[in-house]
């Protein structure tokens, strides 16, 4: 009995060998220390932005390997180690850009261009091994459900005209219900039965005593608990978009509990801008342009209609009316695309109430100009009394003024726009670039990258220390066999790094953990395999006979144990938190790179040294 693979399996272990190796070779790169720019408010960046910082850098002599347009952002790299002259250049690029530009510390992988070119990118770290920033962060949704009870009045009172429903009065109540007043009962009766099958998010109850007929509306629990969950998921898209944008990739956002949400920001090391890019609450509103009064009249006397804001747009003054059209709570979707002439547009689609009204205010002026607002509420932290207070800072600025061609509905086009980059950013901007409730910091937390590089330090022992007493282990006591073992093992780690990479997953302690785990469990397998091929020479079985029986036999048991730790590395997946999932994943992912070495690879390399020789005396594998 002969033990050989053909041709292409082992062509193909080697191929899989060979990728491992390759996209496991950013591991070895590490990072530099980089500046990221990017634009705000719109602001687009270009080559002659690039190039005022380069005669900046060159000009305060800060030393720098790179400086590039990367898609729509400028990094600039610095020599590893060089934090401080990091820091200067940071400092330097924000006095000279302004406020319309977002200057962040980052760090940039140090991976060479043509493995970057397939994809071959380092792991992404943790915050516990890259260093970073943690928010706990409290969301508003309380207030979300009053602004919803309150912006209901106006369909209420829009629905009812509709229906042809007298009232005399609609009003929302210190205890945010709704409160419907009405002439007779019929009238009353006829709300009622109309409501309850159009609003089904809302429970009507007759308070009706004697001559005054009422209608009590409030939002029912399901409801209440299906906007607070909303609030949430919107929040924690916004923030997924919002570091994304800034090349945080590896940004861990989470719920923590009914009413907060945690941030981890690897690699951020300036903590106040981290709160920059975070931001507070933010929202957008539609207003139309009041074209009764002369704006530059306005921005001389410093005085604005009754009934009017003064604002600025595009360098020049804007009256717009102070009646809100629409809110960004109405949108429940908004992408880029172009109008019907080819030019760029957004697409709006509305569901969150509101509609109504809107549809009303736009049929009675087409042809007349609307502005978006983009409304920003910050919070800075001041003492009162001693104590640490909130307080809330509110900006608004105009984004867009576009001309109404027609009444709008649930679906309408927002046309007017210069380029096809501002219909993406006012999309971004409409459908998640704005929080749907104001956020406050409860909680702060910054890992250092000098002891990001410790716990590096200490996992990248634990890796080396279990890897060599493994190996030590395995070459004593199984010869040469322990030696073929020890090969797969370290083929197992390699891929196992090539697999993370690939995945972007993200490597914390747990994961380092895991991978020591894996290195002590990989090994199973072949001490299964080699105790079977050991018993076998030892009822006198031919060498031949006893590979091919143990790998055979040992398979099933090695198998089934394997399964077993996957269903509890699923539980653990399914039920845990960021840290212990990215345990489960190194697991399993560990699982599978060490049945691919332990079983097939060693029997590979076996085949090749065993499996051509006729006359095998004995087999070097401790006996």
């Amino acid at each position: 009995m002969m033990n050989r693979y053909p041709l292409w399996k082992n062509l193909l272990l080697l191929m899989i060998v060979i990728a491992g190796f390759i996209y496991a070779l950013p591991a070895l790169y590490g990072e530099n220390p980089a500046v990221q720019i990017s634009g705000r408010h719109g602001t687009v960046l270009n080559t002659q932005t690039l190039s005022s910082i380069e005669n900046l850098l060159k000009k305060d002599n800060l030393s720098y390997t790179s400086a590039l347009m990367s898609g729509h952002d400028i990094l600039v790299r610095f020599n590893q180690g060089d934090e401080d002259t990091q820091s200067k250049a940071n400092d330097a690029i924000k006095m000279l850009l302004g406020d319309d530009y977002s200057v962040a510390l980052n760090l940039a992988p140090a991976t060479p261009d043509w493995l970057q070119a397939i994809g071959a990118l380092p792991m992404k770290l943790g915050l516990d091994l890259r260093g970073g920033v943690h928010f706990l962060l409290g969301v508003d949704v309380d207030s979300v459900i009053a602004r919803r009870q309150a912006g209901t009045v106006n369909t209420l009172m829009s629905t009812l005209r509709d229906q042809k429903i007298r009232y005399t009065d609609v009003s929302l109540q210190k205890d945010n219900n709704i409160t419907l007043s009405f002439r007779d009962a019929a009238q009353k009766d006829a709300a009622m039965y109309y409501l309850r099958g159009e609003m089904p998010d809302f429970s009507f109850t007759d308070l009706s005593q004697g001559n005054n007929f009422r209608l009590l509306a409030n939002l029912t629990p399901a409801a209440i608990e299906k906007i607070r969950q909303y609030t949430l998921d919107q929040t924690m898209t916004t923030l997924r978009n919002r570091v994304n944008e800034l090349g945080v990739s590896e940004a861990i956002v989470q719920q923590q509990g009914n009413n907060r949400v945690s941030v981890d920001l690897p690699g951020i090391q300036d903590t106040a801008h981290a709160k920059e890019i975070l931001g507070g609450t933010a929202t957008v509103e539609f207003h139309m342009v009041d074209l009764a009064h002369d704006a530059n009249n306005a921005q001389t006397s410093g005085v604005a209609p009754i009934g009017s804001t003064l604002y600025h747009f595009e360098n020049r003054p804007v009256l717009l009316k102070n009646q809100i059209v629409l809110t960004g709570e109405s949108i429940t979707d908004a992408s880029a695309g172009f109008d019907q002439n080819g030019r760029p547009a957004v697409n709006i689609r509305l569901g969150g109430g509101g509609e109504r009204l809107f549809n009303r205010i736009t049929s009675a002026n087409i042809g007349n100009p609307m502005a978006t607002i983009y409304i920003e509420t910050n919070f800075d932290t001041e003492m009162v009394n001693g104590k640490a207070v909130q307080i809330p800072k509110k900006s608004e600025h105009i984004i867009n003024i576009a001309t109404i061609q027609s009444a709008l509905g649930t679906n309408f086009q927002i046309t007017g726009l210069s380029s096809q980059m501002e219909s993406k950013n006012l999309a971004l901007t409409l459908r998640a670039g704005s929080l749907p409730a104001a956020i406050h910091y409860e909680e702060e937390r910054t890992v250092g990258p000098t002891l990001g590089k410790e716990n590096i330090h200490k996992g990248v022992l634990s890796v080396e220390a279990a890897m060599i007493i493994v190996v030590v282990f395995m070459a004593l006591y199984y010869r040469l066999f322990g030696l073929i073992a020890d090969i797969a093992l370290m083929l197992n780690l390699v891929l196992l790094v090539a697999l993370l990479s690939l995945l972007g997953a993200t490597l914390t302690l747990p994961g380092i953990a895991a991978i020591v785990l894996t290195l002590g469990m990989a090994v199973d397998a072949n001490v299964l395999i080699f105790e079977r091929i050991r018993e076998e020479l030892r009822n006198g079985i031919t060498p031949q006979a006893s590979i091919h029986a143990g790998y055979g036999r040992a398979l099933i048991t090695i198998v089934d144990a394997n399964i077993t730790t996957l269903i509890v590395a699923m539980v653990l997946f399914g039920i845990g938190t960021e840290s212990i999932k990215g345990f489960a994943v190194t697991l399993t992912l560990g699982l599978l790179t060490s049945m691919l070495t332990g079983i097939m690879m060693t029997r590979a390399m076996v085949n090749l040294i065993y499996g051509s020789r006729h006359n095998i005396k004995r087999l070097s594998i401790g006996i």
